[in-house]
């Protein structure tokens, strides 16, 4: 059985490839069509996820900021023009790193300090900072579920509830 933090990143990824199998389904000019929300399309929505998976995974390795920040252009830059197909593939790198993280680190509840650049330090543990992940894509995969329907297609169910009974169901 994974360790509860652990089983939510699962839960993390499992939503975002339940996403993009239903992207994959769309017409393709749904991933990039502009629209008035929170981000102007759904790729930019879904380049916002991988920047700060990007960010947090180094964040819960301990980097210092000022070796995270000056890779986050680049982060985003991978991301610019991408497909839903492309962007997919960089999720499963960033997801690989993740799960090597997580295999390296035993105890998900270990102390940690971090450094926000805006908002100061803040005295907390891996598994807190590892939610915060999960939040964050639980967030903006809403965003892209709104997106979906402004332009008049339905969203995909990725609440953490499905996840539980997927896996039920594959380990029958």
């Amino acid at each position: 059985m994974l360790q509860q933090s652990h089983q939510l990143y699962e839960y993390h990824v499992w939503a975002n490839d339940q996403l993009f199998a239903h992207i994959d389904e769309l017409p393709e000019d749904v991933f990039h069509a502009e629209i008035t929300s929170v981000f102007p399309s759904v790729a930019q929505t879904l380049g916002h996820i991988y920047l700060f998976d990007q960010l947090y995974r180094l964040v819960l390795a301990e980097t210092p900021n000022e070796d995270i920040f000056p890779r986050m252009p680049g982060w985003m830059e991978e991301a610019k023009g991408k497909t839903a197909g492309e962007m997919r593939q960089l999720f499963a790198g960033v997801t690989e790193q993740f799960r090597e993280l997580l295999r390296r680190t035993p105890n998900p509840d270990k102390a940690m300090t971090i450094q926000h650049p805006k908002y100061g330090s803040l005295d907390t543990r891996f598994s807190d900072i590892l939610q915060h992940v999960v939040n964050h894509g639980t967030y903006h995969r809403g965003n892209v579920t709104a997106m979906l329907r402004q332009q008049g297609y339905v969203g995909v169910p990725t609440d953490y509830m499905f996840y539980l009974l997927a896996l039920q169901k594959s380990q029958r």
